[in-house]
């Protein structure tokens, strides 16, 4: 396996004992990361872009959150409408999207 290019990961509340459950689980970051991977798909990006659902970041007011690492950005607010243009800008253009972004 080569290193990707972008890690992203978001956080779907998962916890210890496996179950999902707290503010990102709620306001649908599983839906999240299932658009991620198909926006990626569509691009043919899987092999640059890994994906990772993660447990809290402990900023759960400002959920969901998506970070792109290697850049080290962290999103906040994020929805599945947002994906694209997560995509669009940062992933492929690598352009921050500012109005997403916890400064």
């Amino acid at each position: 396996m080569e290193k990707p290019r972008y890690h992203v990961f978001v956080c779907s509340s998962s916890r210890i004992n496996g179950q999902q459950q707290g503010f990102c689980h709620a306001k649908d970051s599983i839906e999240i990361v299932q658009a991620l991977i198909e926006e990626l798909e569509d691009r043919d990006l899987t092999g640059e872009v890994m994906v990772t659902n993660t447990g809290c970041f402990g900023v759960c007011q400002a959920g969901p959150i998506v970070l792109v690492y290697p850049d080290g950005v962290w999103y906040s607010g994020v929805s599945v409408d947002d994906v694209g243009e997560i995509v669009d800008s940062h992933i492929e253009q690598g352009n921050k999207v500012t109005r997403l972004e916890i400064a």
